[in-house]
């Protein structure tokens, strides 16, 4: 049975389980395709409360930047070319919010901003930077040719 994380299991699921009150919990369990920890729950929540219902969720947390998303938004679009670490900083002085730098990456990726670098910056060297070597490994100038 697939399941998706974070969402309870359906009715019919907990009524199938609550349908086999007397059977031992393990069977029920591998019939069912659950844990034996569900099925054991689900039947004393039954029993204690009487509900039959899924309880709240009370597991999620969220985003720590998420009241932030709106100011984030406005900041990478008058400064694209920042960079991660300098949007933790301004994040930090000006909101007094301290995060991770896989936070803020998975922050600006899920709200589809990308961090565009300027193309300002000078160009690489295109001429050899390490110096030549012979057959042997030896260094040699540049100007003279290898043995051969």
């Amino acid at each position: 049975m697939s399941r998706q994380r974070g969402r309870p299991y359906s009715q019919d699921l907990r009524d199938r389980v609550l349908a086999a009150l007397g059977e031992p919990i393990r069977s029920v369990a591998a019939r069912l395709s659950v844990s034996a920890s569900y099925v054991s729950k689900v039947q004393s929540k039954a029993r204690e409360t009487g509900e039959t219902t899924p309880g709240p969720q009370c597991n999620h947390v969220p985003p720590r930047l998420e009241p932030l998303y709106g100011a984030l938004r406005a900041r990478v679009a008058e400064e694209a070319d920042a960079t991660i670490a300098e949007l933790r900083a301004w994040v930090a002085r000006e909101h007094g919010v301290t995060v991770s730098h896989p936070v803020m990456w998975h922050t600006l990726a899920k709200l589809g901003l990308t961090l565009k670098k300027s193309a300002s910056a000078r160009p690489s060297r295109t001429a050899r930077t390490l110096p030549r070597r012979d057959a042997n490994g030896r260094r040699c100038s540049p100007s003279s040719t290898p043995p051969g």
